[in-house]
């Protein structure tokens, strides 16, 4: 068992980093590019940038680049980015059924 908690660890590390889960949770629905994400997500561009950047590193996320005009960047999940869907799946549930609206009123005051 002991040899798992390393493992353990770094993926605790990578989905509690901050806006890592809403990340997934947007590229769960499909591929999508840098602006709409940016639209979706309540992120700075240059902190979505880094996040995309952090999981493409980590082999979560592809970045496929088309020689277009303009040039059109899609993001994606890898194999094991979609392998994640459960995870966050859960984590959501967990979200409706134990956090409350009081508690989300006070995160974001």
């Amino acid at each position: 068992m002991s040899n798992l908690c390393p493992k353990f660890e770094k993926a605790m590390q990578l989905l509690s980093k901050r806006w890592v889960g809403l990340v997934l949770s947007e590229l769960l629905d499909g591929t999508k590019r840098f602006s709409e994400m940016e639209a979706d997500l309540p992120i700075s561009g240059r902190l979505l940038s880094d996040r995309l950047k952090m999981l493409e590193k980590e082999g979560i996320v592809r970045r496929d680049v088309y020689s277009e005009f303009p040039v059109r960047i899609e993001y994606s999940l890898t194999e094991k980015g979609k392998s994640m869907q459960p995870v966050i799946t859960e984590i959501q549930h967990w979200a409706d059924n134990w956090i409350t609206p009081e508690e989300v009123e006070e995160k974001i005051n």
